[in-house]
């Protein structure tokens, strides 16, 4: 048997924020939303390429705070792309790391921390 990748689950406080956030200005598209009744908390699932997002409104599904590293092709292009939606809260730039990456750090509204990186070309 093979495992399937992980699916990160991430807190989040408030939907439409989330909404904007994610969809809106990372470029992730809604998978699923589910409550259990349209007063309860919401799970949404989010896809971008292969990677795969839960962010929960439920208490104790996860905790603020948490870091994940996010592959893309090109973190160069991708910075490029979002600070050009002059986003209000965020104007991401790319830092080379000495262990061969080149990583772009933002934090969401909830405190999570997403890392998106490339690894650097043998050159």
């Amino acid at each position: 048997m093979q495992a399937a990748a992980p699916i990160p689950i991430l807190r989040s406080f408030d939907a439409a924020k989330a909404r904007e956030f994610y969809v809106d200005f990372l470029g992730f598209e809604v998978v699923f939303e589910h409550r259990f009744a349209p007063e309860l908390p919401l799970y949404m699932g989010l896809r971008m390429g292969a990677c795969e997002l839960h962010l929960s409104e439920h208490h104790g599904d996860a905790s603020p705070g948490a870091a994940l590293r996010i592959g893309v092709p090109d973190v160069a292009a991708y910075a490029a792309a979002l600070r050009a939606k002059e986003y209000g809260f965020s104007r991401p730039s790319v830092q080379r790391q000495p262990y061969g990456m080149d990583d772009m750090s933002i934090a969401d509204p909830f405190g999570s921390r997403l890392i998106f990186f490339t690894p650097i070309a043998d050159t």
